[in-house]
């Protein structure tokens, strides 16, 4: 496989529990690749491995070519950029502040990419509230904005980076999600290569180049969401009825079927 980020037999294990088992995947400079599965599937221990933040017990996994482990954390820092699923705040810093932390540049010239980042996630005119007093989804804008100054300061120089994303929608209303993921795809459309967590099915088949489904700590598929996105694997791993239909563009996109439906199709059928 090639890719600017690659796993290889990468697992994670504590005693008693493999929690990503001999995963490989590769992913390619500018490609949107959206992680799914159920919970406890092991998505934020892969994607806690593929920022570096964790080694895999074996394994490897390598960033242009370069094991993340033999990175420095500045060095790995400028490379890649990654929003936790949750992260707490609980000094009074502003909007502006926590944005401020996301740069490695003089704060000058990283001016401008505040403005940007703030303008992207929608927190103008909050740039100089108490980041404790805004509601949770607008925290996550917030956090989101740091992660982006943090990535375009180093794309400044090292150019296209990784972007990852852990649950980056969780909090958020159906506008401002949409309005992540695009900021998301407009950063993949730039070369940026962006993995991101998702649990909406329907999210990540409209932004997503491709769809990697893990179950029980493996890839139980990958590919495009078209691929992947097929009723008897999303039954098996969800434990789930869905019905997966297309839209005009031939775009799937998943319904639930709900337990009164099921039993008026198996007395139709019946």
């Amino acid at each position: 496989m090639s890719g600017v980020l690659k796993a290889e037999a990468a697992s994670f294990a504590l005693p008693g529990a493999v929690l990503v088992d001999r995963v490989d995947l590769s992913i390619a400079q500018g490609e949107l690749v959206a992680i799914v599965g159920p919970n406890g599937a092991g998505k934020s221990t892969l994607l806690r491995m593929l920022s570096g933040d964790l080694r895999p017990t074996s394994g490897t996994v390598s960033l242009d070519g370069r094991a993340l482990a033999d990175y420095s954390p500045r060095a790995l820092a400028a490379r890649r950029a990654m929003l936790a699923q949750h992260t707490t705040v609980s000094f009074p810093f502003s909007v502006e502040e926590i944005v401020a932390m996301g740069a490695d540049i003089d704060p000058r010239k990283a001016a401008p990419l505040f403005d940007a980042a703030l303008r992207d996630v929608g927190l103008e005119q909050f740039r100089h509230r108490n980041i404790t007093t805004l509601s949770g989804g607008e925290q996550q804008r917030a956090h989101f904005a740091r992660i982006l100054v943090q990535l375009w300061s180093g794309e400044a120089d090292a150019g296209p980076g990784l972007l990852l994303l852990d649950e980056p929608t969780s909090s958020l209303d159906i506008r401002h999600q949409l309005d992540l993921a695009e900021t998301a795809r407009r950063c993949a459309r730039r070369g940026t290569t962006v993995i991101a967590i998702l649990h909406d099915l329907n999210l990540a088949t409209r932004f997503a180049d491709r769809i990697v489904v893990l179950h029980g700590g493996r890839i139980a598929a990958d590919g495009t969401p078209a691929a992947v996105l097929r009723h008897e694997l999303i039954a098996e791993v969800f434990d789930v009825a869905l019905t997966v239909n297309t839209d005009d563009a031939g775009q799937p996109f998943v319904l639930p079927e709900l337990a009164d439906d099921r039993r008026t199709a198996a007395r139709l059928t019946g």
